[in-house]
């Protein structure tokens, strides 16, 4: 369990590190250092959502019992990822940092005092996202390991492919950040970024009641009161976030549509416009 865990520890920052490098120096491109950082955040974001959801593809296919069967991949993926969570808070604050040193604002400087007022700032406004994972390290990864005793990989599996939507989700932020929204680019991805937004984290939480009452041959609706209430208060906070994300993306096409100000979209960290 500790070398998975070390493993992930290294993995994670180990790639950022390196893209950033490769960004950096490869002749063609030779970004500068806050360029560099925001696209290798944003890579290896995708790479952790495509490893995430293959894991989950291969655990939920290979279950035929949803309840009963087991497979390794589930915990030691878990256990793999969680190194994830903790170093992408690290990630977003520095992909922040360097906006704010791009749009000038003199707080974003490397003083004690106003790195403090980054980091204020930083977590005001990044407050949901960084609460999700600090609730992913600290509830739901000794859940999922400890607590469910070998129960429901079915259903993690399921929850890992969630991530499916986030490769579409980080280049939208890439596209975004440098201004691109006028690209056809744009709007294909916006359009594959709603769409696996809203069946891989909006509709997943419905699907996992379903598959729930389908396997225990009761209707859906009385499912909520078949399941321990623990289940139905995890799944409410889970699934809370999602919904809000996905109001913001909506509004963000909306906006577009009805060809209004875009500025407050482009400020929002979670509203990728189509």
């Amino acid at each position: 369990m500790l070398i998975i865990l070390a493993a992930g520890s290294v993995f994670f920052p180990g790639l950022f590190l390196l893209s950033k490098q490769c960004l950096k120096s490869i002749p063609a491109l030779r970004w500068n250092e806050g360029d560099a950082v925001i696209v290798s955040a944003r890579l290896v974001s995708s790479i952790q959502a495509v490893m995430a959801s293959s894991a989950g593809y291969i655990i939920s296919s290979s279950c035929e019992d949803i309840i009963e069967d087991q497979h390794w991949l589930t915990s030691t993926y878990i256990m793999f990822a969680v190194p994830y969570f903790v170093y992408d808070i690290y990630a977003m604050f520095m992909c922040y940092w360097y906006k704010l040193q791009v749009k000038g604002h003199e707080e974003a400087s490397a003083a004690p005092q106003h790195m403090r007022s980054v980091l204020t700032s930083y977590l005001r406004r990044e407050f949901l996202m960084v609460l999700h994972h600090v609730v992913m390290v600290t509830v739901c990864f000794p859940v999922s390991v400890f607590l469910r005793q070998g129960k429901g990989d079915y259903f993690q599996g399921i929850m890992f492919m969630a991530e499916l939507s986030t490769p579409s989700v980080c280049l939208g932020k890439i596209l975004i950040q440098y201004k691109q929204q006028h690209t056809l680019l744009h709007k294909v991805n916006g359009a594959l970024m709603l769409i696996t937004f809203f069946i891989f984290r909006v509709l997943l939480f419905p699907y996992l009641y379903y598959a729930y009452g389908r396997y225990a041959s009761i209707p859906f609706h009385m499912v909520p009161l078949s399941v321990p209430w623990h289940c139905n208060l995890g799944a409410a906070l889970l699934m809370a976030p999602q919904l809000y994300w996905f109001s913001l993306i909506c509004r963000g096409a909306l906006r577009l549509f009805m060809g209004t100000s875009r500025s407050q979209s482009e400020d929002s960290s979670y509203l990728f416009i189509i």
